[in-house]
């Protein structure tokens, strides 16, 4: 009989379990097609282009929907808590910004100031979905890791429309592909994976990086202010790449 009633306690327990990830992807799933839908609408309200609208939006519905669905798995296999929340929510709309800036990329803009305001919001959210995590109690790895892709995608869009648009020359290229190459080098040296500690410092760079980027696409910026900003988020990312290199080295064994 208590056998029984184990039985049956653990199999309502799994029940409950598999409801609530059902719930939790179906939540996701829906916050994903409203990115998608704000992708289409804004990509159009950026580009100036009608003839290539419809290529620039491709694209970027392309890596959108590529960017959430890689997502979604990570979130249905590791996110810890019961619901989405606002900070997820607020992650999604940041990918669907930055994504976003795909059309006038392919459309082959300079900088503007729809770029340069859509970039904003898209650095201001990402205070906010922190925020809105650690206010909900629903802070999480996957939130945290989430947040970082993201944060690297809109680098390397916003250092292409940089280049691009004739705003720097192509080292600007270099601000977007750091998170790229690590993760290329991380393939081949298994101990690039390890996490590295938690510091304020590489937070800081990240924020000089698309401060960086970000301003290059306000079209007032003069070149040598633009330059001279390129060289220092270079300097202050290699410094930061280096360092983590540098401790996951140290703590291989």
């Amino acid at each position: 009989m208590a056998l029984t009633q184990h039985h049956v306690i653990r199999n309502s327990r799994a029940r409950r379990a598999q409801v609530l990830l059902q719930g939790r992807r179906s939540e996701f799933l829906l916050a994903a097609l409203a990115g998608a839908a704000g992708v289409a609408a804004l990509g159009a309200l950026l580009t100036g282009s009608p003839a290539l609208l419809s290529v620039g939006l491709a694209a970027a519905l392309a890596v959108y929907t590529v960017a959430a669905g890689l997502a979604g798995r990570a979130f249905g296999r590791s996110y810890p808590h019961d619901r989405l929340g606002l900070c997820n929510i607020a992650t999604i709309a940041r990918l669907a910004l930055a994504t976003a800036l795909i059309v006038p990329l392919v459309s082959g803009q300079g900088p503007g100031w729809g770029i340069f305001a859509v970039a904003v919001t898209a650095l201001s959210l990402d205070g906010f979905d922190g925020w809105l995590a650690r206010r909900q109690g629903l802070a999480s790895g996957f939130g945290a890791r989430f947040d970082m892709e993201v944060d690297s995608v809109l680098a390397l869009v916003l250092a292409l429309l940089a280049w691009s648009g004739g705003a720097a020359g192509w080292v600007v290229i270099v601000l977007g592909l750091p998170r790229y190459l690590f993760a290329l080098a991380a393939l081949a040296l298994p101990w690039l994976r390890r996490p590295v500690p938690d510091v304020m410092s590489r937070k800081a760079v990240c924020v000089l990086q698309l401060g960086t980027l970000i301003a290059l696409q306000a079209p007032f910026l003069p070149g040598t202010i633009g330059m001279a900003l390129v060289v220092a988020s270079a300097v202050a990312l290699a410094w930061s790449f280096g360092r983590d290199v540098s401790w996951l080295w140290r703590a291989r064994h």
